[in-house]
């Protein structure tokens, strides 16, 4: 059997349905809803109708998988139900498909969980990060859905890693001696993933060094960009970082509203954090660098791992 896992995206509303009406899909999987891309939505449960116009495209039979978690869940059944197709929840109360438990621990995330039947299965990801077990769970729905063994699915899971830029993980050796570990999650950002990543790094243990986060802006929020900026600082996971550095002129906002001792540096630009960053980081740190993509904190990355080298981020003038 031959299977396309086709992604469909969006920034504006009525982008979906017309992307699900040519790839036609047999299952579609809605992840979560999230407060991105509010510069074009009126809200978020707009967001939650224009994923859920998925199902428009569904061919006849299809099934919708749902996260059940999120506050729009009843947003998301409701307009699959409008449009006459069949959905399969993933979640932790009140899911079909139920995650009963997730354990973070020493670079894995290993979670229990109950299928569609009430059959009992486990999975362990060689990754850190409580989002991605939800996601797993998805995919693991999606799978049965399709007629795939979802015990097989599970099991090859052990060998999924995030793709670069989305959460993949390095130790870097120094020249000097010892290590520092990279947390590139440079691709992109906005509310809810910015603090499953700073959750990430919270619960990364630093016997010999500091929690760093290097964050730059979030694009395409919209007029509530800066209020969504600042409430970073409030977040759990942030009170136990040791040093925020921020990128960009909307991070400017969470660097005025960290406390003191977690606030590092404050810059532009990426090249300007670049050059400035290297007397910031060393042995045994652990780093997380997370920000829209605009923001090219990729520049970042590639200063990090050239520490590795014995390079140190200098300035570079321009052509």
């Amino acid at each position: 059997t031959l299977l396309a896992v086709i992604e469909i995206g969006m920034n504006h509303p009525g982008e979906i349905a017309p992307l699900a009406r040519q790839a036609r899909p047999h299952v579609a999987l809605v992840t979560t809803i999230a407060p991105a891309h509010l510069e074009a939505f009126d809200s978020i449960e707009g967001i939650a109708r224009e994923k859920a116009s998925i199902a428009e495209g569904l061919e006849p039979g299809g099934l919708a998988v749902l996260n059940a978690d999120v506050a729009e869940a009843a947003v998301l059944a409701e307009t699959v139900a409008a449009l006459g197709h069949r959905a399969v929840r993933f979640g932790h109360k009140g899911a079909d498909w139920r995650l009963d438990s997730v354990d973070v621990a020493d670079g894995r995330t290993g979670a229990r969980y109950a299928t569609g039947d009430g059959a009992p299965g486990a999975f362990t990801l060689p990754t850190e990060g409580r989002h991605f077990a939800m996601n797993a769970l998805g995919a693991l729905a999606a799978c049965e859905a399709l007629g795939a063994d979802p015990d097989r699915a599970a099991q090859s899971l052990a060998r999924w890693t995030p793709f670069t830029g989305r959460g993949a993980r390095e130790v870097i050796a120094l020249p000097g001696g010892g290590s520092l570990t990279l947390i590139d999650d440079s691709y992109n950002a906005n509310p809810a993933s910015m603090e499953a990543a700073l959750a990430v790094l919270a619960g990364t243990p630093t016997p010999e060094g500091r929690r760093i986060a290097v964050l730059g802006d979030m694009k395409e929020l919209g007029p509530t960009a800066e209020h969504l900026h600042a409430a970073l600082a409030r977040l759990d996971a942030t009170r136990q970082i040791d040093r925020v550095h921020c990128v960009g002129p909307l991070m400017r906002v969470l660097h005025a509203a960290l406390p003191e001792n977690r606030r590092g540096l404050w810059q532009e630009t990426s090249e300007a954090m670049r050059d400035a960053l290297a007397h910031e980081i060393g042995t045994g740190d652990v780093v997380l660098v997370k920000g829209s993509l605009s923001m090219n904190l990729a520049l970042i990355v590639d200063a990090i791992r050239k520490m590795g080298q014995g390079q140190a981020p200098k300035p570079q003038d321009d052509d």
